[in-house]
Protein backbone atom coordinates (compact mmCIF):
# COMPACT_ATOMS: atom_id res chain seq x y z
CA UNK A 1 0.00 0.00 0.00
CA UNK A 2 1.44 3.38 -1.08
CA UNK A 3 1.62 6.05 1.59
CA UNK A 4 0.33 9.43 0.41
CA UNK A 5 2.64 12.42 0.92
CA UNK A 6 1.24 15.33 2.89
CA UNK A 7 1.05 18.51 0.76
CA UNK A 8 3.44 21.21 1.97
CA UNK A 9 1.82 24.44 3.07
CA UNK A 10 2.93 27.28 0.82
CA UNK A 11 3.14 31.02 1.32
CA UNK A 12 0.17 31.37 -1.04
CA UNK A 13 -1.89 29.06 1.18
CA UNK A 14 -1.21 31.32 4.17
CA UNK A 15 -2.11 34.42 2.16
CA UNK A 16 -5.38 32.93 0.95
CA UNK A 17 -6.42 31.80 4.44
CA UNK A 18 -5.50 35.15 6.03
CA UNK A 19 -7.17 37.15 3.25
CA UNK A 20 -4.03 39.12 2.38
CA UNK A 21 -1.52 39.17 -0.47
CA UNK A 22 1.47 36.88 -0.72
CA UNK A 23 3.70 39.96 -0.50
CA UNK A 24 2.18 40.83 2.88
CA UNK A 25 2.82 37.31 4.18
CA UNK A 26 6.38 37.49 2.89
CA UNK A 27 6.95 40.74 4.76
CA UNK A 28 5.65 39.25 7.99
CA UNK A 29 7.58 35.97 7.93
CA UNK A 30 10.78 37.58 6.65
CA UNK A 31 10.40 40.67 8.88
CA UNK A 32 11.08 42.81 5.83
CA UNK A 33 8.70 45.70 5.13
CA UNK A 34 5.97 47.58 6.95
CA UNK A 35 2.77 45.74 7.95
CA UNK A 36 0.18 47.02 10.41
CA UNK A 37 0.19 45.34 13.81
CA UNK A 38 -3.34 44.00 13.30
CA UNK A 39 -2.43 42.39 9.96
CA UNK A 40 0.82 41.06 11.33
CA UNK A 41 -0.96 39.29 14.20
CA UNK A 42 -3.54 37.81 11.82
CA UNK A 43 -0.87 36.41 9.49
CA UNK A 44 1.16 34.97 12.36
CA UNK A 45 -1.96 33.31 13.73
CA UNK A 46 -2.60 31.61 10.37
CA UNK A 47 1.07 30.63 10.06
CA UNK A 48 0.79 28.83 13.38
CA UNK A 49 -2.56 27.21 12.56
CA UNK A 50 -1.32 25.85 9.22
CA UNK A 51 2.11 24.97 10.62
CA UNK A 52 3.77 26.87 7.77
CA UNK A 53 7.56 26.64 7.52
CA UNK A 54 9.76 28.74 5.26
CA UNK A 55 11.99 26.88 2.86
CA UNK A 56 15.28 26.38 4.70
CA UNK A 57 17.42 26.46 1.54
CA UNK A 58 15.92 29.72 0.31
CA UNK A 59 16.27 31.20 3.77
CA UNK A 60 19.97 30.36 3.80
CA UNK A 61 20.79 31.94 0.45
CA UNK A 62 22.75 35.17 0.68
CA UNK A 63 21.06 38.12 -1.01
CA UNK A 64 22.97 39.16 -4.10
CA UNK A 65 24.06 42.75 -4.57
CA UNK A 66 22.02 44.87 -6.94
CA UNK A 67 24.54 47.72 -7.30
CA UNK A 68 21.87 50.22 -6.28
CA UNK A 69 21.78 52.65 -3.37
CA UNK A 70 18.77 54.47 -1.94
CA UNK A 71 18.63 58.08 -0.77
CA UNK A 72 15.73 59.51 1.23
CA UNK A 73 15.50 63.31 1.11
CA UNK A 74 13.23 65.82 2.80
CA UNK A 75 12.30 69.37 1.79
CA UNK A 76 13.14 68.78 -1.88
CA UNK A 77 12.50 72.44 -2.74
CA UNK A 78 15.45 73.52 -0.60
CA UNK A 79 18.66 73.82 -2.69
CA UNK A 80 20.51 72.15 0.21
CA UNK A 81 18.84 68.85 -0.74
CA UNK A 82 19.91 69.14 -4.37
CA UNK A 83 23.51 69.84 -3.40
CA UNK A 84 23.56 66.89 -1.01
CA UNK A 85 22.07 64.53 -3.59
CA UNK A 86 24.55 65.66 -6.24
CA UNK A 87 27.55 64.95 -4.01
CA UNK A 88 26.21 61.49 -3.12
CA UNK A 89 25.54 60.68 -6.76
CA UNK A 90 29.08 61.68 -7.73
CA UNK A 91 30.52 59.04 -5.40
CA UNK A 92 28.04 56.26 -6.16
CA UNK A 93 28.28 56.75 -9.93
CA UNK A 94 32.07 56.64 -9.85
CA UNK A 95 31.88 53.37 -7.90
CA UNK A 96 29.42 51.81 -10.36
CA UNK A 97 26.20 52.13 -8.33
CA UNK A 98 22.85 53.54 -9.42
CA UNK A 99 21.15 55.99 -7.04
CA UNK A 100 17.42 55.76 -6.28
CA UNK A 101 15.92 58.85 -4.63
CA UNK A 102 12.75 58.92 -2.53
CA UNK A 103 11.16 62.06 -1.08
CA UNK A 104 9.74 62.27 2.45
CA UNK A 105 8.67 65.79 3.37
CA UNK A 106 5.63 65.72 5.61
CA UNK A 107 5.41 62.82 8.06
CA UNK A 108 6.86 59.74 9.67
CA UNK A 109 4.52 57.69 7.47
CA UNK A 110 6.27 59.11 4.39
CA UNK A 111 9.61 58.09 5.90
CA UNK A 112 8.38 54.53 6.40
CA UNK A 113 6.88 54.38 2.90
CA UNK A 114 10.20 55.52 1.42
CA UNK A 115 12.25 53.02 3.46
CA UNK A 116 9.84 50.24 2.55
CA UNK A 117 9.92 51.07 -1.14
CA UNK A 118 13.70 51.01 -1.25
CA UNK A 119 14.01 47.73 0.67
CA UNK A 120 11.34 46.16 -1.57
CA UNK A 121 13.56 47.09 -4.52
CA UNK A 122 16.47 45.38 -2.73
CA UNK A 123 18.85 48.32 -2.69
CA UNK A 124 22.23 47.47 -1.23
CA UNK A 125 22.00 50.25 1.37
CA UNK A 126 20.21 53.47 2.25
CA UNK A 127 21.31 57.02 3.05
CA UNK A 128 18.72 58.90 5.10
CA UNK A 129 18.73 62.71 5.07
CA UNK A 130 15.37 63.47 6.66
CA UNK A 131 14.67 64.83 10.12
CA UNK A 132 14.22 62.45 13.02
CA UNK A 133 10.70 61.32 13.96
CA UNK A 134 9.41 58.50 16.13
CA UNK A 135 7.82 56.32 13.46
CA UNK A 136 10.70 56.64 11.02
CA UNK A 137 13.33 55.98 13.69
CA UNK A 138 11.57 52.81 14.83
CA UNK A 139 11.49 51.48 11.29
CA UNK A 140 15.14 52.38 10.73
CA UNK A 141 16.14 50.30 13.77
CA UNK A 142 14.15 47.37 12.35
CA UNK A 143 15.87 47.67 8.97
CA UNK A 144 19.30 47.74 10.56
CA UNK A 145 18.45 44.64 12.63
CA UNK A 146 17.59 42.90 9.34
CA UNK A 147 21.04 43.72 8.03
CA UNK A 148 20.30 46.68 5.76
CA UNK A 149 23.29 49.08 5.72
CA UNK A 150 22.19 52.58 6.77
CA UNK A 151 23.94 55.95 7.00
CA UNK A 152 22.19 59.08 8.31
CA UNK A 153 22.99 62.66 7.30
CA UNK A 154 21.96 65.40 9.72
CA UNK A 155 19.41 63.15 11.43
CA UNK A 156 19.35 62.90 15.21
CA UNK A 157 19.41 59.09 15.11
CA UNK A 158 21.65 56.67 16.98
CA UNK A 159 22.22 52.97 16.37
CA UNK A 160 25.43 51.06 16.99
CA UNK A 161 25.28 49.75 13.41
CA UNK A 162 24.42 52.98 11.57
CA UNK A 163 26.99 55.59 10.59
CA UNK A 164 26.13 59.29 10.93
CA UNK A 165 27.43 62.45 9.28
CA UNK A 166 26.35 65.81 10.69
CA UNK A 167 27.39 69.43 10.76
CA UNK A 168 28.03 71.06 14.14
CA UNK A 169 24.81 73.05 13.94
CA UNK A 170 24.82 73.74 17.68
CA UNK A 171 28.01 75.77 17.38
CA UNK A 172 26.81 77.22 14.08
CA UNK A 173 23.63 78.51 15.70
CA UNK A 174 25.66 79.97 18.55
CA UNK A 175 28.00 81.75 16.10
CA UNK A 176 25.09 83.25 14.14
CA UNK A 177 23.39 84.60 17.25
CA UNK A 178 26.62 85.81 18.85
CA UNK A 179 27.39 87.73 15.66
CA UNK A 180 24.10 89.60 15.98
CA UNK A 181 24.69 90.23 19.69
CA UNK A 182 28.16 91.59 18.94
CA UNK A 183 26.50 94.06 16.57
CA UNK A 184 24.44 95.39 19.47
CA UNK A 185 21.18 93.50 18.88
CA UNK A 186 19.20 92.33 21.90
CA UNK A 187 15.76 91.61 20.39
CA UNK A 188 16.75 88.69 18.17
CA UNK A 189 13.99 86.54 16.67
CA UNK A 190 14.26 82.95 15.47
CA UNK A 191 12.22 81.75 12.50
CA UNK A 192 11.75 78.00 12.10
CA UNK A 193 11.25 76.66 15.63
CA UNK A 194 9.75 77.37 19.04
CA UNK A 195 10.68 76.29 22.56
CA UNK A 196 8.33 73.31 22.23
CA UNK A 197 9.19 72.26 18.67
CA UNK A 198 12.93 73.03 18.66
CA UNK A 199 14.16 70.73 21.42
CA UNK A 200 16.07 68.53 18.94
CA UNK A 201 17.05 71.30 16.54
CA UNK A 202 20.72 71.99 17.25
CA UNK A 203 20.94 75.39 15.56
CA UNK A 204 17.96 76.59 17.60
CA UNK A 205 19.58 75.31 20.78
CA UNK A 206 22.73 77.22 19.80
CA UNK A 207 20.59 80.35 19.47
CA UNK A 208 19.23 79.84 22.98
CA UNK A 209 22.69 79.18 24.40
CA UNK A 210 24.02 82.43 22.95
CA UNK A 211 21.14 84.39 24.47
CA UNK A 212 21.75 82.82 27.88
CA UNK A 213 25.52 83.34 27.66
CA UNK A 214 24.92 87.05 27.14
CA UNK A 215 22.19 87.35 29.80
CA UNK A 216 19.56 88.25 27.21
CA UNK A 217 15.89 87.54 27.81
CA UNK A 218 14.45 84.48 26.08
CA UNK A 219 11.19 85.83 24.65
CA UNK A 220 8.85 83.19 23.19
CA UNK A 221 7.06 85.89 21.19
CA UNK A 222 10.21 86.21 19.09
CA UNK A 223 10.25 82.50 18.17
CA UNK A 224 8.01 81.19 15.44
CA UNK A 225 8.01 77.85 13.65
CA UNK A 226 5.98 75.25 11.81
CA UNK A 227 2.64 75.08 13.60
CA UNK A 228 1.94 71.69 11.96
CA UNK A 229 5.03 70.02 13.41
CA UNK A 230 4.44 67.05 15.72
CA UNK A 231 6.17 63.88 16.87
CA UNK A 232 5.75 62.23 13.48
CA UNK A 233 6.22 65.29 11.24
CA UNK A 234 9.67 66.53 10.20
CA UNK A 235 8.48 70.15 10.34
CA UNK A 236 10.75 71.59 7.66
CA UNK A 237 11.15 75.35 7.45
CA UNK A 238 10.30 76.75 4.02
CA UNK A 239 10.46 80.03 2.13
CA UNK A 240 6.71 80.44 2.66
CA UNK A 241 7.09 79.90 6.40
CA UNK A 242 9.83 82.52 6.48
CA UNK A 243 7.60 85.05 4.73
CA UNK A 244 4.55 84.41 6.95
CA UNK A 245 6.59 84.26 10.18
CA UNK A 246 8.32 87.54 9.37
CA UNK A 247 4.95 89.19 8.79
CA UNK A 248 3.87 88.11 12.28
CA UNK A 249 7.10 89.37 13.84
CA UNK A 250 6.76 92.75 12.11
CA UNK A 251 3.26 93.10 13.54
CA UNK A 252 4.52 92.88 17.13
CA UNK A 253 4.31 96.12 19.16
CA UNK A 254 8.04 95.89 19.83
CA UNK A 255 9.42 94.14 16.75
CA UNK A 256 12.86 92.45 16.68
CA UNK A 257 15.87 94.31 15.33
CA UNK A 258 17.48 91.10 14.07
CA UNK A 259 16.40 87.67 12.85
CA UNK A 260 18.13 84.29 12.73
CA UNK A 261 16.37 82.06 10.18
CA UNK A 262 16.59 78.29 10.42
CA UNK A 263 17.94 78.04 6.87
CA UNK A 264 18.73 80.28 3.91
CA UNK A 265 15.53 79.27 2.13
CA UNK A 266 13.51 80.53 5.10
CA UNK A 267 15.66 83.67 5.31
CA UNK A 268 14.84 84.52 1.69
CA UNK A 269 11.12 84.39 2.51
CA UNK A 270 11.72 86.67 5.51
CA UNK A 271 13.70 89.11 3.36
CA UNK A 272 10.77 89.40 0.95
CA UNK A 273 8.39 90.17 3.82
CA UNK A 274 10.74 92.84 5.22
CA UNK A 275 11.10 94.54 1.85
CA UNK A 276 7.35 94.39 1.27
CA UNK A 277 6.80 96.21 4.57
CA UNK A 278 8.96 99.11 3.42
CA UNK A 279 11.79 98.40 5.88
CA UNK A 280 15.42 98.11 4.84
CA UNK A 281 18.01 95.39 5.43
CA UNK A 282 20.25 95.75 7.41
CA UNK A 283 19.62 99.32 8.55
CA UNK A 284 16.20 98.47 10.00
CA UNK A 285 16.53 94.71 10.51
CA UNK A 286 19.56 92.44 10.28
CA UNK A 287 19.07 88.84 9.15
CA UNK A 288 21.19 85.69 9.24
CA UNK A 289 20.51 82.37 7.49
CA UNK A 290 21.98 78.88 7.71
CA UNK A 291 23.45 76.51 5.04
CA UNK A 292 25.09 78.98 2.61
CA UNK A 293 23.18 77.70 -0.42
CA UNK A 294 24.47 79.07 -3.76
CA UNK A 295 21.81 81.77 -4.02
CA UNK A 296 22.68 83.21 -0.57
CA UNK A 297 25.38 85.44 -2.02
CA UNK A 298 23.01 86.61 -4.77
CA UNK A 299 20.18 87.92 -2.58
CA UNK A 300 19.93 91.68 -2.11
CA UNK A 301 21.55 92.42 0.16
CA UNK A 302 23.85 89.39 0.10
CA UNK A 303 22.88 87.08 2.97
CA UNK A 304 25.02 86.61 6.07
CA UNK A 305 24.78 82.91 6.84
CA UNK A 306 26.35 79.88 8.50
CA UNK A 307 28.05 77.63 5.99
CA UNK A 308 27.72 73.93 6.57
CA UNK A 309 29.87 71.60 4.41
CA UNK A 310 27.02 70.08 2.42
CA UNK A 311 29.07 68.41 -0.30
CA UNK A 312 31.49 66.98 2.25
CA UNK A 313 28.58 65.48 4.20
CA UNK A 314 27.24 63.80 1.06
CA UNK A 315 30.64 62.50 0.02
CA UNK A 316 31.37 61.00 3.44
CA UNK A 317 27.88 59.48 3.72
CA UNK A 318 28.26 57.73 0.36
CA UNK A 319 31.75 56.47 1.22
CA UNK A 320 30.62 55.17 4.62
CA UNK A 321 27.64 53.38 3.08
CA UNK A 322 29.61 51.69 0.29
CA UNK A 323 32.19 50.59 2.85
CA UNK A 324 29.42 48.78 4.73
CA UNK A 325 27.90 47.37 1.55
CA UNK A 326 31.17 45.98 0.21
CA UNK A 327 32.77 44.77 3.46
CA UNK A 328 32.61 41.05 4.22
CA UNK A 329 33.39 41.66 7.88
CA UNK A 330 31.92 43.93 10.57
CA UNK A 331 32.99 47.55 10.17
CA UNK A 332 33.80 50.14 12.81
CA UNK A 333 31.10 52.72 13.54
CA UNK A 334 31.66 56.17 12.03
CA UNK A 335 30.10 59.27 13.62
CA UNK A 336 31.49 62.31 11.84
CA UNK A 337 30.75 65.88 12.98
CA UNK A 338 31.89 68.63 10.61
CA UNK A 339 32.60 72.24 11.53
CA UNK A 340 30.37 75.13 10.40
CA UNK A 341 31.63 78.59 9.44
CA UNK A 342 29.99 82.00 9.82
CA UNK A 343 30.00 83.87 6.49
CA UNK A 344 29.44 87.59 7.04
CA UNK A 345 27.91 89.47 4.11
CA UNK A 346 25.69 92.55 3.76
CA UNK A 347 22.46 91.54 5.51
CA UNK A 348 23.77 92.28 9.01
CA UNK A 349 24.99 95.58 10.48
CA UNK A 350 25.60 97.42 13.73
CA UNK A 351 22.37 98.32 15.52
CA UNK A 352 21.49 101.98 15.21
CA UNK A 353 21.21 103.57 18.65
Amino acid sequence: MRTSLKKSITLSDVAKTAGVTSMTVSRVVNQNGYVSEETREKVLRVVKELNYRRNGLARGLKRQRTDTVGLVLGDIANPYSAELARSIRDVTTERGYNLFICISEHSGKEDVAAFESLTDHQVDGIIVATRSNRMGDEYLHEMIERGVPVVCVGRDFHDENADTVTADALNGGFQATQHLIDLGHKKIAFIGATLSSGQNLKRFQGYLQALKANNLKIDERLMTGNTEANDDAPGYSTEKLGYEAMKRLLALPNRPTAVFARNDFTAIGAINAIKESGLKIPSDISIVGFDDIPMAMHTYPALTTVRQPTRRQGTLAAEFLLRRVESKAPVELEEKVLECELIVRDSTAQLKR
